[in-house]
């Protein structure tokens, strides 16, 4: 099939909005109908439940219910509500259970197939299908600023910031997509004007995305994070030191399902932008480049059905880079560098948020623990895995995949000045950025 004349992805066939991307363009369904009260009046209570250490006799006391007649958004709303009861259920006591009962199991999954994604807590049901205004929207007042959860682990603040960040993120990710797409469409058209114009607002605009992670840092403390929220985040892939070696059963199947938790990797904008930008990336580790990253493409099949099936139609008709090589033209390359520059940029802020709000706190647990210490909370070591690899709660190798998904990124400039610049190691940034760190790192005792 070629590319410069296969058809353009409609967004309204996928589930997307121009206005507000991969977020529902309507508000998220806030509660369910009255005959799954049990459910909903368990998750208002549900950070009392998870203190009290109720959670899992509560649940067990719940009947099967039928979920045939829930509409989309219900079904949104369900599998959310399933998401957080499910996790709770799992990691909500000392001990976590590698089996959920069949009540709540058999309509995860009924709810999930009909979503198309796996019955776990993911990207959209913790971010994406978990928000609603504080007041009716406005033009005056910033859509960040008028957001709060649905629903937490925690009952905290910092949890809350945590979702509504990347919700915020995933709003202001929109444009992107139409720009994207207008883009490929100039570039179809052979009008190299256009097509600057339009990576030229594309690189502002990731920019500003940078700017918009690193609002995490105002109110989401790393400490509360790592300790308080991520353990309920974890899914059941690559968990047998926290205390699932094989996963887990749902109800009465007889295999466990391995699954991996939610994960920023589920962002459909993430792989949106590197689809625009033809950015590929590999097999973390791996020195051979015709190989592709079969974690990004896992990843797809932990977002919403319809937005994977968008990203796999983008990928069928992303043209850009091939047409900025083709054309020669200096001002388009130098436009098409500046996106992915920015886009590479935005990586490097992603690890140093991952590298405060997970590195340096596993960090301080492994010092406590030399110390002969106790841990900070019974659940603390989900972060760790059985071969000591630091894992993100989608069961990857942390920053050995961030580092090379930033540096990939780079590896796709198109001009001479481009690969040069953004090839470079930026020792000198690196090493400000760790400084800037090392009044979080524990400072070790000397030996007596």
């Amino acid at each position: 099939m070629d590319p410069y004349t296969y058809p353009l992805p409609r967004l309204e066939d996928y589930d997307v909005s121009p206005k507000t991307g991969f977020l529902p363009e309507s508000l998220p369904c806030e509660r369910l109908p009255q005959k799954y009260d049990a459910w909903e009046n368990a998750m208002t209570v549900l950070p009392a439940l998870l203190l009290t250490k109720r959670i899992r006799s509560v649940v067990d006391r719940f009947q099967k219910l039928d979920v045939s007649d829930l509409n989309e958004s219900q079904l949104r709303r369900a599998y959310t509500v399933l998401g957080f009861l499910g996790h709770a259920y799992i990691w909500g006591v000392d001990t976590p259970c590698n089996k959920l009962p069949k009540q709540i199991a058999e309509p995860w999954i009924e709810v999930s197939e009909k979503l198309r994604v796996p019955p776990v807590a993911t990207y959209a049901g913790l971010c994406l299908w978990n928000w609603k205004e504080i007041l009716p929207m406005n033009d005056d007042v910033d859509f960040l600023d008028n957001l709060q959860t649905i629903n937490t682990f925690t009952g905290g603040i910092d949890e809350q910031w945590f979702y509504l960040v990347s919700v915020y993120f995933e709003y202001c990710a929109a444009p992107c997509i139409t720009i994207g797409l207008d883009a490929i469409d100039a570039a179809r058209e052979g009008n190299i004007k256009e097509v600057t114009e339009h990576l030229k607002d594309l690189a502002e605009r990731i920019d500003f995305l940078g700017s918009v992670l690193m609002r995490m840092e105002e109110m989401c403390d790393p400490h509360v994070f790592y300790f308080r929220l991520r353990p309920y985040l974890a899914g059941w892939k690559n968990m047998e030191s926290a205390g699932l070696p094989e996963g887990v059963y749902y109800g009465d199947e007889t295999e466990p399902r391995i699954l991996s938790g939610g994960s920023n990797a589920q962002s459909s904008s993430i792989q949106t932008l590197d689809l625009i930008l033809n950015v590929n990336h590999h097999a973390t580790g791996d020195s051979d480049n015709s190989k592709s990253n079969p974690f990004m493409a896992e990843m797809r099949k932990y977002m919403p059905g319809k937005h994977a099936d968008f990203l796999e139609h983008l990928s069928k008709v992303n043209v850009i880079k091939d047409f900025v090589l083709s054309s020669k033209n200096s001002e388009l390359t130098l436009a098409y560098d500046a996106s992915v520059a920015m886009l590479k940029t935005f990586r490097d802020k992603h690890i140093r948020i991952v590298t405060r709000y997970i590195v340096i706190q596993a960090a301080k647990e492994r010092e406590r623990g030399s110390d002969g210490g106790q841990r900070t909370t019974l659940r603390a070591g989900l972060a760790k895995s059985k071969d000591n690899v630091l894992r993100g709660t989608g069961g990857t190798a942390l920053l050995s995949f961030l580092k090379q998904c930033r540096d990939e990124t780079g590896d796709s400039a198109a001009g001479n000045w481009g690969k040069r610049i953004l090839s470079v190691k930026r020792t000198n940034t690196l090493m400000a950025e760790t400084t800037a760190e090392q009044d979080d790192l524990p400072t070790k005792k000397p030996k007596v």
